[in-house]
């Protein structure tokens, strides 16, 4: 395995509360693994771990204890084949108690999209992107550009 290889194995959230960020997850739909335990929640996703973990811990565990760990800088994202998808999962997170920030619409770029906050401030995008084709489990693998 190369060292240099682009990829991300794990993105942990930092989280005021976690069990109210573990209720929002769950009201989504998402279910926790099993090797969660006190202190952290992990979910299982297509080839990678989304965790859940109290700011304060993540501050001291970067080693920067007492750091104020921000949001919204960056933006999780989910795409879907189609609008009606992207809509229903948009209507989902909104009725587990996420913030709107932007309603899904056509944008520039060709495709479809919203944005939403978790309870903590953290940003998802629901989108639809014609020019990126997903696999029957939803993964996502960039065209190459050479037709």
């Amino acid at each position: 395995m190369s060292l240099s290889r682009q990829r991300v194995t794990l993105i942990t959230l930092g989280v005021a509360y976690l069990a109210r960020a573990e209720e929002f997850y769950a009201a989504w739909g998402w279910r926790r693994h099993v090797s969660s335990q006190a202190g952290i929640v992990f979910y299982q996703m297509n080839g990678a771990v989304l965790a859940l973990f109290g700011r304060e811990d993540l501050a001291r565990d970067q080693g920067r204890p007492g750091a104020d760990l921000g949001t919204g800088a960056m933006t999780l994202a989910q795409n879907y084949p189609d609008k009606a998808q992207t809509d229903a999962a948009f209507q989902a997170a909104l009725d587990a108690g996420a913030t709107c920030l932007k309603t899904p619409q056509p944008v520039f770029w060709g495709g479809y999209s919203g944005y939403f906050s978790d309870p903590d401030g953290h940003v998802w995008e629901i989108a639809t992107n014609p020019f990126w084709p997903l696999d029957g489990d939803g993964g996502l693998t960039l065209p190459d550009g050479r037709d």
